[in-house]
């Protein structure tokens, strides 16, 4: 599946592929690469609220903020609530921005092996062959509550909803 347009880069549009997940949808399952090159699933976290954040790649400097930003975030929520940052990033840079950024609260995966993440969640860019910026909510049940791809790669999400939704979900 493809979908035009839904978000842009410098004003142009992009081509998302992959599935088309929908608020009420079960969260696909997936194993992603944690920053140690450990396999992570969406069962690591069975029975927490999800903050999902998608970013291009945490080397430029929207993504960079996006995080920091979600650090930040985290340090003040319940610890029922728990927020991934998925991206196609060599686990090893990963390791390494968190290191050098602080990043202690949020965690990095890579999708860099298959993709399938990318394709389950509907988030890859063809264009750029990176993640789209979306950010998708789970409910405890896995269940999805909110999803956002920002209208431009560029742009920042709605952190004041996501996080109000992920409260909301304890």
């Amino acid at each position: 599946m493809e979908r035009k347009g839904l978000t842009r880069i410098h004003g142009n549009p992009l081509t998302l592929e992959g599935a088309e997940l929908k608020l009420g949808d079960k969260a696909p399952a997936f194993t992603l690469t944690d920053n140690d090159m450990n396999p992570f699933s969406l069962g690591n976290v069975k029975g927490k609220v999800v903050i999902l954040s998608c970013v291009p790649s945490l080397d430029t400097a929207v993504c960079d903020l996006e995080t920091r930003r979600f650090n930040k975030e985290a340090a003040g929520l319940a610890g029922d609530i728990i927020i991934l940052t998925v991206s196609m990033d060599l686990p090893f840079a990963q390791k390494r921005w968190c290191a050098a950024a602080g990043i202690d609260k949020v965690k990095t995966l890579s999708d860099y092996r298959t993709g399938e993440f990318a394709a389950a969640y509907g988030v890859l860019l063809r264009e750029l062959h990176l993640l789209a910026r979306t950010v998708f909510v789970l409910d405890k049940n896995g269940i999805i509550r909110y999803i956002e791809i920002t209208k431009n790669v560029e742009d920042e999400p709605d952190y004041a909803a996501i996080i109000k939704v992920a409260k909301e979900l304890l």
